[in-house]
């Protein structure tokens, strides 16, 4: 059996969900890989920026991944000194390399690297992990891949919109996986 890791990049799987107009349930997503591709998830991963200064929300999805199987990586929003500007003070904060990072520190780990990204920034590290006998899938939209991920990755590319009816959140509790039993939600989660 295959070991799989996965690694989410937030921030763009925030904003491909906007674009396709439903939401991401990571504990079928889970499932998917252990369920319809037969594969033994060695690990999980979840990154993602926060603003320290407000808490509810965040907090309590924080807490929905790691009691869904995932290690969170976070890294606080810093404010940066331009007064000038009209816009919320905050600058971007970049976790590329913290995936990069993992995605080669946990290599004998997994056989199969799954990048839920569209970011073009992964087109060297999957080309090393290819160098290195790893196959390397990305699960992005289409229209918000870049044309270097989509070229080193070929016929690894999967479309999110293929995969709604498996990985996309409903108004009911997500099913639980065939090969585990239902963990428990974190308390006061709710639907976007």
């Amino acid at each position: 059996m295959e070991r799989v890791s996965i690694f989410v990049d937030g921030a763009n799987m925030y904003y491909a969900q906007k674009r396709l107009g439903w939401f991401l349930d990571y504990r079928k997503l889970l499932c998917y890989f252990r369920t319809h591709l037969g594969m033994q998830v060695a690990d999980a991963f979840y990154y993602t920026a926060f603003d320290p200064s407000a808490k509810g929300r965040d907090a309590t999805f924080h807490d929905y991944l790691l009691h869904s199987g995932y290690v969170l990586r976070t890294r606080p929003i810093k404010g940066c000194c331009d007064t000038a500007r009209e816009e919320p003070p905050w600058e971007r904060v970049e976790l590329t390399v913290d995936m990069t990072l993992d995605m080669l520190l946990t290599l004998d780990h997994y056989d199969v690297c799954a990048i839920f990204s569209g970011d073009g920034n992964f087109e060297r590290v999957v080309e090393a992990l290819r160098a290195r006998g790893k196959q390397v899938m990305v699960f992005a939209h289409p229209e918000m891949t870049a044309r270097e991920l989509r070229n080193a990755t070929g016929i690894h590319f999967h479309d999110l919109r293929d995969m709604e009816r498996y990985i996309a959140r409903t108004d009911r509790a997500p099913e639980s996986c065939a090969h585990e039993r239902e963990k428990p939600a974190a308390e006061g989660w709710i639907n976007e």
